[in-house]
This record gives C-alpha cells, sequence and structure tokens, in this order.
C-alpha cells in the first residue's frame, strides 16, 4: 500500500510503555461510548433476501492485496483474514427505513476466537500489526457507498494519517476503532449491504429503491478538506525492524502457503498430492490413517509443515452412517450435514497465509458459502459430477424410466448446488481422472490417469458379469432391455433394489466369494459412475469390460465405451464380444 521513497525511517522506537498507555486511554473512550450510547445503542440487524428485488444503488471495489513486500505478507495475508470475518456478519444485512446502522453493532469485536488474526492497522501513525487490522478497507468501501448512494451520514471518522494511494488521500475514508470510533449509517428507505471478497479485490454492494424526494432530503457528509494530513509509516518502509510491533519480532510467516482439504481416499488425487504439495503446506484431513494405522484415510501425510486431523468429526460421522438406510434422501441429507460440519472444522483451522487451497469437491459449496475462499485461488478434487449436472443426468434417466422408484429421490437443496455451481466456475483446476467430468472442465482440467490395482490371475469362464446393485442409475434397466433378446445368463454383484421381480425372463446368479472368477465380461451401462473401481479391477485382470461414457473409462486400454442410456448400442456390443472365442 506505501512507497518506501517518501516514509524516512523514525527516529525513536515506539515502547510498550506506550503502547499501555494508548490501551488505557481507549479503554477510556470505550466506556464513554457505552455511557453516552445509554438506550439509545444501535441494535444488531437481522439478514434478508431482499437483494434481487432492489436495484443496485452504489458499489465499492479495492485490491485485496497491495504491497508486495515480503516482510508486510502476514499481515496483508490477516487483513484479508480480517475483511472474510466481517463480511461474514455484513453479507445480506437489512436495515429498516429510518434505522440507523452501526459499523460495530454488527461486526462485533475482533478477537481471535470469532475467526480475526493479526493485519494492517494504523496506530499512532504507523501502520502496525493488530488482531482485527486492515477492517477499515471495508469501513472505507461502506462509507464511499454511503456518499454514492446519498445516506445520510450519522458518524463519520477520518484517518489521521494517510498512506499513499488510499482514501484518505481523496477524504473518502472512514476509519474504525473498537468501538468508539464508529460509522453509522441511515436512510429514509429499506437497504441492503452485500459484501463480497472475489480471488483479489473487495466488493461492497448497496441496494434500495429511494425515489428522487427522498435522495434531496437526505443530509450529506461534510466534503473533505484541502489540508493535508500527515504520512503514515508502515513496518514494511521504517527499516526499524527491532521495533517490538514489527512482523518479524513478532515471529509472523513472510510467504504464502498451500492447504489441502481432502475427505474420502481417492488414490488418483492422493498421487496428485505427492507431486504437487511443497514443504511449507498445510494438509487438512479426517483422519491420518498412515500415523494411526486405521480407517480409509490413506491420503500421503508426510512432508507437510502441519497435519490437521478431525477425530471427533470422523466417530460422529461413522455413527450416523451407520444409522442410515443405503440408499433414499434422508441417508443423502445426513451425508450433506457431516460434509458441512467437517468443512466448518478445516475452515477455522485455515491459515491467513493459505492463499491457495486444494478441496475435496464435497466440502466446497460450504465453504464458498461461508466466505472461506474468498482472497484465495483453489483447485477443486473432483469426486463427482457437479450437483447441476448429476441432478440433469438422474432427470433424464427418470424421463426416461418413470416407473424407476429410485431415480427421483433425492435432489440436493437448491442453494447447496448453487453455491457448488459458482464455486466451480471460480475455480482454477478441476482435477479428475473420469473423462465424463473432466469434459465439462474444459481448458482447466487436470486429467489424471486411472489409478490400476495390483493385476492378479483370474480363472477365464463364460459369465457376464453386472458388478453393481441393481439400480436404475447404474444402467440396470438398459441391461435389461440388451440381454432379453441375447438369452445370456447374468451374474449379480450386488443386491436387487428396483423389486425383486427385476431380472424376470433373465437367468442371474450372486457372485461368488472371488466376483471376477469365470468372467467372460464385465458391463456397467451406469447413467453414473464416479468411482469405477470394479472396473478397474476388471481391467487390471484382463477381463474385456462394456461401459458407459458415464463411467468416466474413455481412455482406459480394455475398455469398450458405450453411449449412456442406449440399450441397442449395449446390445450390439455384447454380441459383438459373445461372438468373440472365450477368454482362457
Amino acid at each position: 500500500m506505501s512507497d518506501p521513497a517518501v516514509l524516512p525511517p523514525r527516529e525513536t522506537l515506539p515502547t510498550r510503555v506506550q503502547a499501555l498507555a494508548f490501551h488505557g486511554k481507549a479503554a477510556v473512550f470505550r466506556a464513554r461510548r457505552f455511557w453516552l450510547d445509554g438506550a439509545h445503542r444501535p441494535r444488531r440487524l437481522e439478514r434478508g433476501n431482499s437483494a434481487g428485488q432492489r436495484p443496485v444503488i452504489a458499489t465499492a471495489r479495492g485490491p485485496l492485496y497491495a504491497s508486495g513486500n515480503a516482510a508486510e505478507f502476514a499481515l496483508q495475508a490477516g487483513k484479508v483474514q480480517n475483511l472474510r470475518a466481517a463480511a461474514r456478519a455484513l453479507h445480506g444485512l437489512e436495515i429498516p427505513s429510518g434505522e440507523m446502522f452501526s459499523f460495530w453493532a454488527n461486526v462485533g469485536r475482533t478477537t481471535r476466537r470469532r475467526g480475526f488474526t493479526e493485519g494492517r492497522e494504523l496506530r499512532e501513525g504507523c501502520v502496525i500489526p493488530s488482531v482485527g487490522g486492515g477492517l477499515c478497507q471495508l469501513s472505507n468501501a461502506l462509507y464511499d457507498c454511503a456518499l454514492q448512494a446519498g445516506l445520510e451520514i450519522v458518524e463519520r471518522h477520518a484517518h489521521s494519517r494517510r498512506l499513499p494511494g488510499s482514501s484518505a488521500e481523496v477524504g473518502r475514508d472512514a476509519t474504525v476503532f473498537w468501538n468508539y470510533v464508529d460509522l453509522r449509517l441511515r436512510a429514509p428507505f429499506p437497504w441492503q449491504i452485500r459484501v463480497t471478497l472475489s480471488q483479489d479485490e473487495l466488493i461492497v454492494r448497496l441496494h434500495g429503491r429511494p425515489d428522487s424526494s427522498t435522495r434531496s432530503g437526505l443530509r450529506k457528509a461534510v466534503p473533505p478538506t484541502d489540508e493535508p494530513r500527515t504520512a503514515a509509516e508502515s513496518c514494511e518502509s521504517c527499516g526499524m525492524i527491532s521495533c517490538f510491533r514489527h512482523p518479524s519480532a513478532a515471529g509472523l510467516p513472510q510467504s504464502a502457503v498451500t492447504a489441502w482439504l481432502v475427505d474420502a481416499f481417492q488414490p488418483e488425487h492422493a498421487a496428485w498430492i505427492a507431486k504437487e504439495r511443497q514443504a511449507g503446506d498445510h494438509l487438512f484431513l479426517p483422519l491420518d490413517s498412515r500415523r494411526w494405522r486405521l480407517g480409509p484415510y490413506r491420503w500421503p501425510s508426510d512432508g507437510f509443515a502441519r497435519v490437521h486431523e478431525a477425530p471427533l468429526a470422523v466417530l460422529e460421522r461413522s455413527w450416523v452412517s451407520r444409522r442410515l438406510a443405503a440408499q433414499g434422501a434422508a441417508r443423502q441429507k445426513a451425508l450433506l450435514r457431516m460434509d458441512e460440519k467437517l468443512a466448518s472444522l478445516f475452515e477455522r483451522r485455515l491459515p491467513a497465509t493459505a492463499t491457495h487451497l486444494v478441496i475435496s469437491q464435497n466440502l466446497l459449496p460450504f465453504l464458498w458459502q461461508s466466505g472461506a475462499l474468498g482472497g484465495r485461488t483453489f483447485d477443486v478434487l473432483m469426486t463427482r459430477l457437479p450437483i447441476t449436472e448429476l441432478q440433469r443426468v438422474l432427470d433424464l434417466a427418470a424421463a426416461a424410466h418413470p416407473e424407476s422408484p429410485t431415480l427421483a429421490d433425492f435432489r440436493a437443496p437448491s442453494p447447496i448446488a448453487a453455491a457448488e455451481t459458482a464455486a466451480l466456475a471460480a475455480a482454477r483446476h478441476w482435477i479428475t481422472p473420469h473423462t465424463g467430468i473432466a469434459a465439462l472442465a474444459g481448458e482447466r482440467a487436470v486429467l489424471m490417469p486411472w489409478q490400476l490395482p495390483t493385476p492378479r490371475q483370474v480363472r477365464g469362464g463364460t459369465k457376464l458379469v453386472f458388478p453393481a446393485s441393481t439400480l436404475a442409475r447404474k444402467g440396470a434397466l438398459e441391461l435389461r432391455a440388451a440381454l432379453q433378446p441375447l438369452g445370456v445368463s447374468l451374474q449379480l454383484g450386488g443386491p436387487v433394489l428396483e423389486g425383486a421381480d427385476f431380472w424376470e425372463g433373465i437367468t442371474t446368479s450372486r457372485a461368488p466369494g472371488d466376483w471376477l472368477d469365470g468372467a467372460a465380461a464385465v458391463v456397467l451401462p451406469a447413467w453414473v459412475e464416479h468411482q469405477p473401481r470394479r472396473l478397474l479391477q476388471a481391467v487390471a485382470a484382463g477381463i474385456p469390460v462394456i461401459a458407459s461414457a458415464a463411467c468416466g473409462l474413455a481412455n482406459v486400454p480394455g475398455v469398450t465405451t458405450i453411449p449412456t442410456g442406449d440399450p441397442e448400442a449395449l446390445r450390439v456390443a455384447l454380441a459383438d464380444l459373445l461372438a468373440q472365442p472365450p477368454r482362457a
């Protein structure tokens, strides 16, 4: 934010005694503010969803990172974290007509427990580290919007010092300091505040619908004077690194890190992590299975600066999952709640210096909704189709097979689907081995090879194997239609969930202990298949596979790919395969 060339070094260092004296004076001013407000203390306002019905009446934008100095990085990153926490408190607030908005009444005190950290604060002529520092960027933006919209400025304080390039230079600044230096606004019409952080900007918008008579009656702020303000000194440019308040003296980090937020294990993503991680990175996972030698979370945890676990969340999810049905809406809703809880646990432990995240897809919509992704770049470890695409495919399948009771039993809540859509659109990369998912990402896709299991010898035979439960989304209806004219028997890899008489007229059997033993081919014409592990086992064993495009194996040798939802294409592929000599 500041130019070292314009800020000369201080001649004397600030002392801890001076700092204590400042805090003592601040305590007196806070008590005075509490007494003066008395019974008319501003109240905390409620959130609403009226922005869509009201036009934007003012917009302010500003860069999140304004300095490239390494010594200042931690304070810049801390400021962005503080803006995230404050944006969460202000975004969506509805201010009724005539009601006074108070910055501090709605943001609240800036404590570590509430997600605030050390950021840049202008105090006594210096830009110093302070918990909650940097919120003046938000109050400046609110004040700028208030001027644009013609709101009544009930209370506003200018900075006593200026930073080159800041709002203070043009008189559109509004400093705040808990709780006696406040920004208070009012309007004779209802209005709403919306605060968002993109990857590199703070964006504040006011929504409202003032009429011309309302606008003309509002009291404007006093215009800025031409009096020059003394330039503030910044820790990054004052040159006095021995000061007790300097970031280097406080041991604050000076470089960005990547945080990896993972959940269900996938070997392809594990290989990606092992290749891409850096020494200073943080790993967030439910449980470190390599450390405890239990559980399915076999992520490569060595080489990280910090490994964060959530064992209580694992226990709760295991307890809940065991009591849920194998299929259905109740199960899916419960799992979404568990995903949200895990995402929240991870978010609270994210370091402010984690400017890039790599996120398991199931956690993505909740981190987007909470604002944790603001001011950060991120990649997504794709484990399934995007929710909107998944629901579109299921709707197509339900239209083709309205008799199926399993195709329309669950759709994700629309806010979660919308949040995932927005987050995926903002993601830098989609990382996946699934060719169908990668095709949706276009140039942003990072397509990894599928990890084949260890090859094993199996006895050849004549059996056609369907390696899934009998569900419409696994292509059971298409397979039944294709098999009926062929007179071929079928070995089932799971329970029949579409009705007890589903396979009537087709000879079926249950898979033995080794489900691949005696198989001539494995077929899965699924509408939806995100983790085709059994098909990969068949490929590794040298058994031919017929799979729909939805299985995502278009680039795997040994797999015949057919169009999704096309029983005639499936029948032709099966006839061609059965016409070949039996496998030894």
